[in-house]
């Protein structure tokens, strides 16, 4: 499976950004697919997942604000992100893990979001 994210750019703070994950060699269906961030000096964390039947869950630190949701003809997932802070300011990833699998597999370049005050 192989992941290409765009979509990052620097934005004012209360500002949208829409973040896409493009797949290829399985279908966005066929897996797991999640968002991870990772700020400068800090650990990544994981912001938002969809399941295979589409159903989604993100972290409560986001929850309101980010929307995650899947195209299956584009075969592409989205991160929709708004009322961002600065402290969303990050390098985001998309991941993707067989359903039964403990661990990401599959990992997107990362895409840069910063989001200035």
């Amino acid at each position: 499976v192989q992941l290409q994210a765009s979509g990052g750019g620097l934005v004012q703070a209360g500002g949208s950004l829409r973040l896409s994950c493009a797949t290829s060699g399985r279908t966005v269906s066929s897996v797991v697919m999640s968002w991870f961030r990772q700020a400068a000096g800090k650990e990544r964390q994981f912001v938002a997942i969809i399941g295979r039947t589409g159903s989604t869950y993100v972290t409560d630190s986001v929850r309101g604000r980010f929307t995650i949701s899947r195209d299956n003809a584009k075969n592409t997932i989205y991160l929709q992100m708004n009322s961002l802070k600065p402290e969303d300011t990050a390098v985001y990833y998309c991941a993707a893990k067989w359903e039964n699998a403990r661990s990401y597999d599959f990992w997107g370049q990362g895409t840069q979001v910063t989001v200035s005050s």
